[in-house]
């Protein structure tokens, strides 16, 4: 199986280039985000255990995260590979992660990271904001965001390190240029 994980700072293309790695290589798409609204709404066991914290404005704990990823992942029995987007944020998750698929025969194949420096990042979601209307792209909240990436997502660029796994991408340019040098990476594997 190609397991990737995909992260980068608010606003370095996650979404945009996913897709394009779903479309090309074949891929199965976890987005936690996604995943946690969808057992909420299909009033799953875990879902519920879930909308017990988000519903008290609380973070979902990382077991019952990893719980409902493996629950997804599990289902994903034919599948050429996945590519876990939104997660892991913490090295605490990436382990858990890393156990997960160990459990089940399988490991992460590489780590994408677009890296973007902040000033674009701030303009790219101001700009976002101001078409798509996201009521989170506004100064105040992309500093907040910022803030909790450097402070819990980007320890694990030292993590995947050390596994061997990261692969710095340079996040800036054309889409097609960008999705050219994850290609690059991905066909190296």
């Amino acid at each position: 199986m190609l397991n990737i994980v995909i992260f980068g700072g608010p606003g370095s293309g996650k979404g945009t280039q996913s897709e394009k790695i779903i479309e090309k290589y074949g891929l199965d798409h976890i987005s936690t985000g996604d995943v946690l609204r969808a057992e909420i709404k299909n009033e799953t066991e875990l879902g519920k255990i879930a909308d017990s914290y988000i519903s008290k404005g609380q973070l979902v704990p990382d077991e019952l995260i990893i719980d409902i990823l493996a629950s997804v992942f599990d289902k994903k029995e034919n599948s050429r590979g996945v590519i876990f987007d939104g997660f892991p944020r913490t090295i605490p998750q990436a382990e858990a992660l890393k156990k997960m698929l160990l459990e089940r025969g399988t490991a992460i194949s590489a780590v994408v990271a677009l890296e973007v420096e902040d000033d674009e990042l701030v303009a790219r979601l101001l700009n976002r904001g101001k078409i798509s209307g996201r009521s989170d792209d506004n100064q105040e909240t992309i500093q907040k965001r910022l803030n909790v990436y450097h402070s819990q997502t980007a320890p694990l660029i030292d993590f995947y390190k050390k596994e061997n796994l990261y692969n710095g991408i340079y996040g800036m340019g054309s889409i097609e240029e960008i999705f050219e040098r994850i290609k690059s990476v991905i066909e190296k594997i």
